[in-house]
């Protein structure tokens, strides 16, 4: 496993505040030269799977939102992830449970009939079970991301690095395809290489970015295998809270440095989290210290993570 010095992990947090933040600007923010930042970028992108991706904001982009949890027989599952991954419409497929359950991340147009979640999966018998469940809400996650890779810079460093946008901020048309295509296979894609994606000249890419930038219709999150940063067990958790105390639970959840999303569902479960942990021990204590307290909490579901078979930087 790649092991994290004080220099990477400063690196990873200044591009969890600003994932296009020039090296040059990085080094005189952590103190060290730009080749030394280039370098450290290189070394993560290779041996941590460290990826910065654009994406556009669902909400403001006109797009639902979903999670479908789908049962499938053991020798079956991890062909129907990949097959799964291979759709443009999936954000993120984890493989859960022991190898038999699969969460998708689907974002479909907001006014469509949902074609993934009503047709389109595979008719086998080897699904023994589907359920899908709309994000209505999300609390944490997307632009805000886990914190525990975003705890080596101090407020003046933050500060330094963080983004200023005006303005009001522009929605996505059909005429930024290619640009949302080309930041998402690298956020960091240099304005050059962003003007050959779409056709466009640098200044028109410079322009539309940061109108899309502007009002949060398109921000840059950062990928990273959380195990070099002390996270080896994950797990999804689908939680039953009271409706009266969804809100306020939610909101204490998102302060949790243990949680990488926290949203608001549809369904059974009208709450769900993912967590990060240093161990199964760890976990263990998260659940029945930090979330065991909440009392509105009524029920709990943890389903490991086993894998994640799809990322948004792998679409």
């Amino acid at each position: 496993m790649t092991t994290l010095d004080a220099v990477d992990r400063a690196l990873i947090h200044a591009l969890h505040v600003d994932g296009r933040a020039p090296f040059t600007k990085i080094g005189d923010v952590l103190g060290v030269s730009t080749q030394t930042v280039a370098r450290r970028y290189r070394r993560l992108r290779s041996e941590a799977s460290l990826r910065v991706v654009g994406l556009p904001d669902p909400q403001r982009a006109g797009q639902a939102e979903w999670m479908v949890r789908l049962t499938a027989t053991p020798h079956t599952a991890q062909d129907l992830a990949q097959a799964l991954a291979r759709r443009a419409d999936t954000a993120w497929i984890k493989l859960m449970s022991g190898g038999t359950e699969i969460c998708v991340n689907v974002h479909t147009p907001a006014a469509s009939d949902h074609a993934l979640l009503l047709r389109d999966i595979p008719r086998t018998a080897s699904i023994t079970a589907v359920s899908a469940h709309q994000l209505l809400h999300r609390y944490f996650g997307g632009p805000t991301a886990w914190l525990g890779r975003a705890n080596a810079l101090d407020a003046a460093q933050i500060a330094a690095l963080t983004p200023v946008h005006t303005g009001p901020g522009k929605p996505l048309t059909g005429d930024d395809d290619a640009l949302m295509a080309a930041l998402q296979r690298d956020g960091r894609a240099s304005l050059a290489e962003l003007a050959a994606a779409t056709g466009w000249s640098a200044a028109t890419v410079a322009r539309r970015l940061a109108d899309l930038q502007a009002g949060g219709t398109v921000f840059f999150d950062l990928e990273i295998d959380p195990e070099p940063l002390g996270a080896t067990t994950q797990a999804l958790l689908w939680m039953a809270v009271a409706p009266a105390r969804l809100d306020r639970v939610a909101r204490t959840l998102a302060t949790h440095p243990e949680l990488a999303l926290v949203a608001a569902t549809t369904g059974p479960a009208n709450l769900v989290a993912q967590a990060l942990c240093p161990d199964a021990a760890a976990l263990h204590h998260y659940l029945t210290h930090r979330l065991g307290a909440l009392d509105a909490i009524r029920t709990l579901e943890t389903a490991p993570v086993l894998r994640t078979v799809k990322a948004a930087a792998s679409r």
